[in-house]
């Protein structure tokens, strides 16, 4: 039988009465959509108060995107001085700091925590630094007191989750990753999605003897299956990559673990990184006080509006499991702001989000995948091509970048873009634009390219390939 939320429409616009209500909106949660949501709704004349037990940015800035991003530049310059060589320059004595690299971090990312704080005291914002759990459909409750708001937004976000396997106990998640004092001379890292394989991807640059342990035959799933099948093989240049295995146990020995796999096969190393992914943080929320709705997988149900099936109460983020991107979550919090103390009504749409994975050469994509064009009852055309950057002709480096693009015959609208190349996120933000747009595949063809680069193979590719059903 399938959920039935009790929708109603938003009744707050401007001002609430304050003698009934302490404030018109309550976030439970400061990352980025809820320090998004707070400060436009604070902007529109309304009292609003945001409640964060843990670390301002949430996981974007503290554990995920942004640190993440910081160690993928830093594994990139492996590749970069190795390719220098080739151009005429020579280097003596490099190596790599990590404990420079983890300050430097960590120094960048308390910027960054003080940069959210300032937004929500320059927007008068009431801040609680502390939990907050629902009490009732208008009530939470922080640090001891009891607080009433017309609206309760939760934005807590998603936090890892390790399987049970005998020893799981000695693996580490995405979050600890980013606070290892010292740089381990080999890893294991359990998993096939983004977080495994950007993980894998730049310890195995920055000099760790990495294996990749995945029980799927290819690695992102959901990803198009030629993108996939060509990541996994660039990716096994670097590192060794177990497909069709999974984790058995984890044991322990004088500060050593041994990794025993399904077939049997043992492997050493000094960390163990779980990285199967994360799940919307939920539990001890107070959500059994009303009348919210969760699915299986422990993620709250919303309809279109973001709201929860107690009417006062809202949801966004990766607490939603909608679209787990922290862009998302930014425009869905503005979105939910403006719906409730403005008389602006906006729809979130969800097609052609762009995306990356800053894996080594980075993957990006937008639009949708050969098989999920298929499924949607699209006749397609697809053009790949496979090509060696003109820097390796001196580099020496055997990296090779694909481009995908699927096309549907009918409107002639290029409806999946796919790229596997350096900096693959930065080129694939502008074909997003294109796409929203409605731009079509005469109108790539149209478009000059620039030379020498990647990028113009996208608007030269004229073969097309057998489609596969």
């Amino acid at each position: 039988m399938p959920l039935q939320l009790r929708y109603i429409e938003p009744r707050c616009k401007g001002y609430s009465n304050l003698e009934e209500f302490d404030y018109d909106l309550f976030v439970i949660g400061a990352g980025s959509g809820g320090v998004r949501a707070a400060r436009v709704a604070a902007s529109l004349g309304v009292r609003v108060a945001i409640a964060e037990e843990r670390y301002f940015g949430g996981t974007c800035v503290n554990v995920g995107c942004v640190p993440k991003k910081l160690f993928s530049y830093a594994a990139h310059y492996h590749d970069d001085l190795e390719d220098s060589r080739g151009f005429g320059w020579d280097f003596d004595n490099l190596h790599f700091d990590w404990s420079k690299l983890k300050a430097n971090k960590d120094k960048e990312i308390a910027r960054l925590n003080g940069v959210y704080k300032a937004i929500l005291d320059n927007n008068r914002v009431t801040v609680f630094e502390a939990r907050a759990k629902i009490h009732s459909a208008h009530e939470i409750l922080v640090d001891g007191k009891r607080i009433r708001a017309k609206h309760i937004l939760i934005a807590v976000g998603g936090w890892p989750w390790i399987p049970k396997f005998p020893g799981h106990e000695h693996a580490i998640s995405s979050n600890e990753i980013f606070a290892l004092e010292q740089l381990p001379e080999s890893m294991v890292v359990i998993g096939g999605g983004y977080i495994a394989v950007e993980f894998a991807s730049i310890f195995s640059r920055l000099g760790v003897d990495t294996t990749l342990v995945y029980r799927g035959d290819l690695l992102l799933r959901g990803f198009d299956d030629d993108i996939r099948a060509f990541i996994s093989a660039e990716i096994g240049r670097s590192l060794s990559l177990k497909l069709n295995s999974d984790i058995a146990e984890i044991s322990e020995q004088a500060g050593k673990l041994t990794v025993r796999l399904s077939n049997g096969e043992q492997l050493q190393c000094g960390v163990v990184l779980s990285a199967t992914g994360r799940r919307p943080m939920t539990s001890d929320l107070g959500l059994e006080n009303v009348a919210v709705e969760t699915a299986k997988s422990g993620a709250i149900v919303v309809n279109e509006d973001f709201q929860t099936a107690e009417p006062s109460i809202y949801a966004i983020g990766d607490v939603i499991d909608r679209v787990a991107l922290t862009p998302v979550a930014l425009a869905e919090g503005q979105i939910v702001a403006k719906a409730l103390f403005s008389w602006e009504k906006q729809t979130m749409n969800y097609q052609n989000i762009a995306t990356a994975v800053f894996c080594h050469p980075n993957l990006g994509t937008v639009g949708l995948t050969e098989a999920e064009a298929h499924s949607q009852g699209f006749d397609i055309d697809v053009y790949t091509a496979t090509v060696r950057q003109l820097k390796h002709t001196l580099s020496g480096r055997d990296e090779m970048s694909m481009i995908k693009l699927i096309v549907d015959k009918l409107s002639d609208k290029v409806i999946g873009l796919h790229l596997v190349a350096p900096d693959a996120g930065e080129l694939v933000q502008g074909f997003a634009v294109a796409m929203n747009s409605g731009a079509t595949k005469a109108d790539f063809d149209n478009t000059i390219g620039i030379h020498p680069t990647l990028a113009e193979e996208f608007v030269t590719m004229r073969t097309k390939r057998k489609t596969q059903v």
